[in-house]
């Protein structure tokens, strides 16, 4: 005798157990800050890449957002990298020097 209100349900909601992914730290940097301009992989265009802040990605997030809005350009924030579109050099390490980091120009 089958009963209406007795059915077997099955859930796919719970299951294997993930662990939660740990991110990687960065390494620290040697407190100079390079801005290196890069063209390979993106089709000619040119963005300059800085590296070498040591800083949460928060801090990075709200850095990168505020160099973006001075150079009036895009831009991305990618593994603790901060990437600016177009050959801004000369004006990110002024910008960066009033904040007072020692900045390099790397590369060619």
């Amino acid at each position: 005798m089958s009963h209406d209100n007795s059915r077997l349900v099955y859930s796919t909601d719970s299951g294997r157990i993930t662990e939660p992914e740990v991110k990687p730290q960065r390494p620290k940097g040697d407190g100079i800050v390079r801005i290196q301009r890069q063209t390979r992989g993106r089709k000619g265009k040119g963005v300059c890449l800085i590296t070498g802040i040591d800083g949460s990605d928060e801090m990075l997030e709200t850095l990168a957002a505020e160099l973006k809005k001075k150079c009036g350009c895009g831009g991305a924030l990618k593994d603790g990298v901060i990437e600016i579109q177009g050959d801004k050099r000369d004006l990110l390490k002024q910008l960066l020097e009033a904040k007072g980091m020692k900045v390099k120009l790397a590369g060619a």
